[in-house]
This record gives C-alpha cells, sequence and structure tokens, in this order.
C-alpha cells in the first residue's frame, strides 16, 4: 500500500480531494484513495483502517461533507494521524462539514484543513511534510516546493499604478 490514504465518503468528494493526490505526486509520495462511507460502509471503515496499520500507510486524509464523520471515525480506529478535509456542501458551502469535523471530542485527534480543494492540497502537504521528517528525499522537494512559493511571492511583489 502507498505512504498515504486518501479516502472519501463518496465518489462526489474526488474533484476536491484529488488536489490532495496531485500535491502528494508533485511531491514524490506515494497514495493511494478508496470511497469509504462512515454511515454506509462501517464496516469497510474499521477493516481498511486495520489494513492501512499493517500495510505501512503512514498518513490519512479523509474528505467529507454534510455530516462530515469520516474523518473522526477514521481517527477512532487508528493511531495513524488523520487529516480532515471539509467538502463543500450543496446547502451551508462547507460550513457544516468543518464545523463537524474540527469539534472532536479529547482524545481522538482530527487535525483539521480549510475547506475544499485550498485544504485537500494543504492535506496533501502537511502528509508530505510528516513523511519527510523520515525521509530525505521527500523532504528536499517540500524544501524545492517551499522555495518555489518564496520566488513567486518575491518575482511578483513590486506593485505598480500602470
Amino acid at each position: 500500500m502507498a505512504s498515504v490514504l486518501i479516502l472519501m465518503g463518496s465518489q462526489s468528494d474526488w474533484p476536491v480531494m484529488q488536489a490532495a493526490a496531485r500535491m502528494l505526486k508533485d511531491l514524490g509520495v506515494s497514495w493511494e484513495a478508496r470511497v469509504v462511507s462512515a454511515h454506509r460502509t462501517p464496516d469497510l471503515l474499521a477493516s481498511t483502517m486495520r489494513e492501512a496499520e499493517q500495510s505501512g500507510v503512514r498518513v490519512v486524509i479523509a474528505g467529507a461533507g454534510g455530516a462530515a464523520h469520516l474523518p473522526g471515525m477514521l481517527a477512532a480506529f487508528t493511531y495513524l494521524p488523520v487529516f480532515g478535509v471539509p467538502v463543500p456542501s450543496k446547502q451551508l458551502k462547507g460550513l457544516d462539514s468543518l464545523l463537524s469535523i474540527v469539534q472532536m471530542p479529547k482524545g481522538v485527534a482530527v487535525g483539521t484543513l480549510a475547506i475544499g480543494e485550498p485544504g485537500a492540497a494543504n492535506a496533501g502537504l502537511l502528509a508530505a511534510q510528516v513523511i519527510a521528517t523520515t525521509e530525505p528525499n521527500v523532504r528536499a522537494r517540500v524544501q524545492a516546493f517551499r522555495e518555489a512559493q518564496r520566488e513567486k511571492v518575491v518575482a511578483n511583489s513590486k506593485l505598480d499604478l500602470d
């Protein structure tokens, strides 16, 4: 199995969650994506986490919308770090998802990211940073990414009225 497991509550979450996959790919981190529903497939959720622990997954990224119970349920079944990405919903544009994911009880930790694609991309970056603590090649790519970000800002730092 891959270093990072990206899970989502339904296939419709993939347009948002693929931002995490793209970031991981760009940073040279292996990933796998699956659909696992906290409400419709709880047994699959539990077995997926057992399999992830046994196969060397280092970080789990979970995207969920609406009630957004997936990240918290995953965290309840594993010692692996879980990063939750609130997927925008039609009714409340992801605010409901954000509040659901961020309100974890003491003792069940989920790192909560921003709503939508920015949060998914940052979840991928954060997962890569975790892996970079023990993998120098990933560390070098994360550092290069950060330097490229810095250079973009510096290159566009001068504003003009023309």
